[in-house]
């Protein structure tokens, strides 16, 4: 049946189906006509891996989401439904993205609970040894299904605009909810334990975990984070002492380390806005000597004093950034020998809650560690700190009050 011109060749689209008997072809033709009366016919005859290929292609998003977006398409999305016809996926209805999703969060490679099944080390032919392991199922995360999710709705939407489908039926679909967030912090005495064991290790490294603590950055940020945008503001001229005379200095958050294919690159930050973060006299005079420290290598080395060297590096002319990974699995090295369980990301967790918990406002909170929308953000993760907060102001009020009047008799 002839639906109309594909709006990319402008060629004929046909929508054909088989049938065996007059009766059944008389059935067919009904429905065939039925669905192009009710706009469930496309206007192209493009598959879903050919709208994906253009909508990748053009979609203007960064470096790195349009990279993981890609990676979400290529292992999720174009084994199950790539080669499904546009028209096809209207009429299939919401219940194969919903059930997508139920599978992802099963197994994210949608096994069929054979017992049999192996999960290989390649996929080109082999033989296997003891790096081929029987098959555990292991869920996708529930935020990369969400992503899943938005991906095939940001392609239909796409193909909407474009007017080669009339509808995105990924929009009667349930999207996956989005889990609670749960941070769970260090306690104190695990943040002492943490923090001194960095210093025993080097005292660039106890510089990193202590910047991480006192400021809640992200390992991006942190990793960009360059000596010219530690502005100092020292309380007088010529050598002293910083923690003694309460000197202060502010960190200027401009960019963000990521990386995407493989290559590294800089952006901005992840809410898109430079912000200054204060530290106290301590941590100013740590910084002070760590700079200083960065500075004599390099004359040592004979290198030039530059602006582009790097805060924290690997290399003694601080010339290249720490790579982010590596610093999360050393961390995680570290706090499993003190038999902690807890990850780098926390330590952003530990700065959040100590802050709200000493009854900081929660719009100084979120612009310290760069959360957008006026402290929503902030309220919805450290939802719990906020209330345990509010308890201790409640307490404190209290112990403030006048002794209540007596009433005769009591």
């Amino acid at each position: 049946m002839f639906t109309g011109y594909d709006q990319d060749t402008g060629n004929p689209v046909m929508v054909t189906r088989s049938a065996g008997t007059e009766d059944e072809a008389i059935e067919i033709r009904d429905r065939l006509r039925a669905e192009v009366r009710d706009h469930k016919t496309s206007k192209t005859n493009a598959t879903l891996n050919q709208l994906l290929d253009e909508w990748l292609r053009s979609h203007e998003v960064a470096k790195t989401t349009a990279s993981s977006y890609t990676l979400l398409a290529r292992n999720f999305i174009r084994p199950v439904l790539g080669e499904k016809s546009l028209t096809r996926l209207m009429q299939l209805g919401p219940k194969i993205y919903e059930d997508l999703a139920s599978e992802l969060k099963r197994c994210r490679r949608r096994c069929r609970k054979t017992k049999t099944r192996v999960d290989h080390r390649v996929t080109k032919p082999h033989e296997c040894d003891a790096r081929c392991t029987p098959h555990v199922c292991k869920p996708l995360a529930v935020s990369s299904v969400r992503q899943v999710h938005a991906v095939l709705s940001g392609a239909l939407n796409a193909a909407v605009r474009w007017g080669w489908i009339s509808f995105n039926p990924v929009e009667a679909a349930r999207k996956p909810r989005a889990p609670r967030p749960q941070p769970q912090p260090p306690t104190s005495d695990e943040a002492a334990l943490i923090v001194n064991k960095a210093w025993e290790q080097g005292a660039g490294w106890g510089m990193l975990v202590w910047l991480v603590m006192v400021t809640g950055m992200r390992r991006g940020e942190l990793v960009a984070l360059r000596p010219s945008r530690v502005l100092f503001n020292h309380s007088e001229k010529g050598e002293h002492d910083c923690v003694e005379h309460r000197c202060r200095a502010v960190i200027e958050v401009r960019t963000n380390l990521v990386k995407a294919d493989g290559v590294l690159a800089e952006k901005d930050t992840k809410s898109h806005q430079m912000r200054r973060i204060s530290v106290d006299s301590t941590t100013t005079g740590l910084l002070a000597d760590h700079i200083a420290d960065i500075e004599q290598r390099r004359i040592e080395l004979d290198s030039p004093v530059a602006d582009d060297v790097f805060l924290f590096s690997y290399s003694s002319a601080h010339d290249r950034p720490c790579d982010a990974d590596g610093i999360t699995h050393r961390y995680s090295r570290m706090v499993a020998d003190l038999g902690i369980t807890t990850h780098l990301h926390a330590l952003r967790h530990y700065s959040a809650t100590e802050l709200i918990t000493a009854g900081v406002d929660l719009r100084t909170v979120a612009g310290r560690l760069g959360h957008g929308g006026g402290g929503t953000t902030t309220l919805r993760v450290y939802a719990a700190w906020v209330a345990g907060a509010d308890a201790q102001a409640a307490e404190l009020m209290a112990s403030r009050m006048p002794s209540r009047p007596v009433a005769d008799g009591e």
